[in-house]
C-alpha cells in the first residue's frame, strides 16, 4: 500500500507514519514529489486496515493499495522514470543508449579491434561474453576470467563501460570486480537465487526477459533484485519464443510502451539474438528506438565469418556504422534535439 502525506506534513508526522508501518512489519520505501512525500508499504497486507494509518495522524492525506505484485519495479511507488548513471553514460536519460560489442570475448585482439570501431561510432558500453551459456556443451563456452581481463582492458583504452553476462552465485564476485553493469541472460531470468545475489551487490543489472515470460514474470524477476537493495536495474527485450520460426525469436516490440506504463525502469531492446540474423537487425533496432526504448544491445563483429560464437547475427563493423547513423536521425526525429556525439 501507499501512504500518501500532505505538502504541510511535518517530519514529525511522516515519522510516526513510518515508524507504525514498521511496526507492522513493512519495510518502507520513500517518494519524495515536489509538494508531497509518499511512503511504500512493502509486506504482507492481510489483516491491516488501512483506516488505521489514514486516522493516524493530521499529516495524511490517504492511503491507497496496490493490487500489482510488484512494488519496487512499478510507478505507483516510483512515478518518475528512473536513469542509472555510469559516469557520463546516462541509461534512461533523454538519449537512447547503445550497448556494442562481440557475443564472446575470443582474444585480445579481437576485443580491441571491436571495441576500438564501436566506440568511435557512438556505442557507450562494450558488450561480450567472458562466460557463455551455450545449448550445447561442446560449444565455445567463453575464456572466463581471461577474457574479462582483455575486455576490461580494451574498454578502458576506448573510453567505454562494460556489460557481461554472470551465470552463477558463484561468479558474482568475479564479474563484479571487472564489469561495470551485470547481466542476467534469457535463461537466468527466474534464477532466483542468483537474482538476490546480484541484487546485494553495487552494479546495475542488464536483465533479460525470458523466452516465454510475461510482463508481469519480467517485472517479477526485477522486483527480486530490488527487494535485495540493488534498484539499478535495466530490463532488455530480447525476443520471445512464437509460432513464427522466421526468425530466431519474435522481437516483442509492444512490450517497450507496455513496460513505459507499468514501470518506471529503463529498458532496452536486443534485436541480435530476437532476430538472429544480421541484415534483420538494422531494421528491429530502428522499430525499438522509435518505439521508445531507451537503448539497444548489439553484437558487432569485424570477422563474423571466424566467429565462435553467433557469427551470423554480428553486425560488420560498416553496417553497425550504418545502424548508429539511423538510428541518431529516428532519435533525433522523436525527441527535435540534436543527439550529442
Amino acid at each position: 500500500m501507499i501512504v500518501v502525506m500532505k505538502p504541510e506534513a511535518t517530519e514529525e508526522q511522516i515519522n510516526e507514519v513510518e515508524e507504525k508501518l514498521m511496526d507492522l512489519g513493512f519495510s518502507v520505501h520513500f517518494s519524495q514529489g515536489v509538494d508531497y512525500t509518499t511512503l511504500g508499504a512493502i509486506g504482507d497486507k492481510s489483516g491491516i486496515d488501512p483506516r488505521e494509518l489514514e486516522i493516524l495522524n493530521e499529516g495524511v492525506a490517504k492511503v491507497t493499495e496496490i493490487s500489482e505484485p510488484y512494488k519496487l519495479a512499478g510507478r505507483d511507488f516510483h512515478p518518475r522514470d528512473s536513469v542509472i548513471e555510469l559516469g557520463d553514460v546516462r541509461i534512461g536519460g533523454e538519449q537512447p543508449v547503445t550497448m556494442a560489442g562481440p557475443c564472446a570475448i575470443e582474444s585480445e585482439e579481437q576485443v580491441e579491434i571491436i571495441a576500438k570501431h564501436v566506440s568511435a561510432h557512438g556505442a557507450s558500453v562494450l558488450r561480450g561474453g567472458a562466460f557463455k551459456p551455450r545449448t550445447s556443451p561442446y560449444s565455445f563456452q567463453g575464456l572466463g576470467e581471461e577474457g574479462l581481463k582483455y575486455m576490461r582492458k580494451a574498454a578502458d583504452n576506448h573510453g567505454l563501460k562494460m556489460v557481461t553476462e554472470v551465470m552463477g552465485k558463484t561468479q558474482v564476485g568475479l564479474v563484479s570486480s571487472y564489469a561495470d553493469i551485470l547481466q542476467i541472460g534469457a535463461r537466468n531470468m527466474q534464477n532466483y537465487n542468483l537474482l538476490r545475489e546480484v541484487g546485494k551487490t553495487n552494479r546495475p543489472v542488464l536483465l533479460k526477459r525470458g523466452f516465454s515470460s510475461t510482463v508481469e514474470e519480467f517485472l517479477m524477476a526485477a522486483e527480486y533484485v530490488m527487494s535485495e537493495g540493488n534498484e539499478e536495474v535495466i530490463l532488455c527485450e530480447r525476443g520471445i519464443r512464437t509460432f513464427s520460426n522466421e526468425t530466431r525469436f519474435t522481437l516483442d516490440l509492444s512490450v517497450v510502451p507496455v513496460i513505459k506504463d507499468e514501470s518506471h525502469l529503463p529498458i532496452i531492446i536486443d534485436p541480435s539474438h530476437s532476430t538472429g540474423v544480421r541484415d534483420k537487425v538494422i531494421p528491429m533496432a530502428r522499430a525499438g528506438i522509435a518505439a521508445g526504448a531507451d537503448g539497444m544491445i548489439v553484437e558487432v563483429h569485424h570477422e563474423p565469418e571466424k566467429a565462435k560464437s553467433d557469427g551470423p547475427q554480428s553486425l560488420r563493423p560498416g553496417q553497425f556504422a550504418e545502424l548508429m547513423d539511423q538510428v541518431n536521425r529516428i532519435t533525433e526525429t522523436i525527441s527535435n534535439k540534436p543527439v550529442v556525439a
